[in-house]
C-alpha cells in the first residue's frame, strides 16, 4: 500500500465516513464533481395568506397525500373583536367545514405585574364528538399591540384508515398585560380524507395577520 493510499485509508472509518482529519483546503479544492445527495425529509412552504378584515381564511388546495404532516404557522393574528382563534376541517374540498372532532385544551397564564399565574385545563374550550369549530386560543385582545401567534400540526390528512390527529401551541398577548400559552390537541374522527382547513375568529373578523401552510415530508 502506497503512502498516499495508506494516509487516506487512515482517515476513513470502517463505515466509509471520512474523518475531519482527512479533509483540508487542498482536498476540497481538488473536488471536480459531487455525487447526488438525497434532500431527505424537509419542510416546504405550500401557500401563505394574509388577513385584512377577513371573515375567515381557508386552505382548499395543497392538502393531499403529497405530505405526511401539514404545519400551519400563525403570525400576529389580530382580531376585530375580542375572540378566540379557531379552525375546522372539510372532507369535501371546502364546501362544508363540519368534521366531527374530540379535543382537549389547557393553558398557562402570567401577567406583567406577577400577580396572575394560572395553569389549568379549560373544560369550556374542548369538544366531545362535535362538528363545531375548535378553539386554538383563548380570547385575543383588540389593543393595537395585542395579537396571537403559534403553530398547528395536522397528521396524515389523506389517510382513509385512521382518524386525523392534530395539536397546536399558541401564545397570545391579551388584556393589555398578560401572556397566555394555549395548548390544544385532538383528532378529526373520520376515516375520510380531510382536504381543506378554515380558520376564523369566534367573534368578528381576523383584522390582520398571516397564516402559512407547510408540508413536511
Amino acid at each position: 500500500m502506497g503512502i498516499i493510499t495508506r494516509s487516506a485509508a487512515n482517515n476513513i472509518t470502517t463505515g466509509g465516513v471520512i474523518l475531519p482529519a482527512g479533509i483540508n483546503d487542498a482536498s476540497v479544492a481538488s473536488i471536480t464533481a459531487l455525487a447526488q445527495v438525497s434532500a431527505g425529509d424537509g419542510i416546504t412552504l405550500i401557500s401563505s395568506q394574509t388577513a385584512s378584515s377577513s371573515a375567515s381564511i381557508s386552505f382548499t388546495t395543497g392538502i393531499d397525500s403529497t405530505y405526511r404532516t401539514y404545519m400551519f404557522k400563525f403570525i400576529n393574528i389580530h382580531p376585530s373583536a375580542a375572540g378566540r382563534f379557531s379552525f375546522n376541517g372539510s372532507t369535501d374540498g371546502g364546501s362544508n367545514y363540519n368534521v366531527t372532532k374530540t379535543t382537549t385544551f389547557f393553558r398557562a397564564k402570567h401577567d406583567e405585574a406577577d400577580t396572575a399565574t394560572t395553569l389549568n385545563y379549560e373544560t369550556n374550550e374542548d369538544l366531545a364528538q362535535s362538528t363545531s369549530y375548535q378553539y386554538i386560543t383563548n380570547p385575543i385582545g383588540t389593543g393595537n399591540d395585542e395579537s396571537g401567534a403559534g403553530t398547528l400540526y395536522l397528521f396524515s390528512p389523506s389517510s382513509t384508515t385512521y382518524v386525523k390527529h392534530f395539536f397546536s401551541t399558541t401564545n397570545i398577548y391579551t388584556n393589555g398585560s398578560e401572556t397566555e400559552n394555549n395548548f390544544m390537541a385532538g383528532y378529526f374522527n373520520t376515516t375520510s380524507a380531510v382536504n381543506a382547513i378554515r380558520f376564523q375568529m369566534s367573534t368578528g373578523n381576523i383584522d390582520a395577520g398571516t397564516i402559512l401552510m407547510y408540508g413536511i415530508a
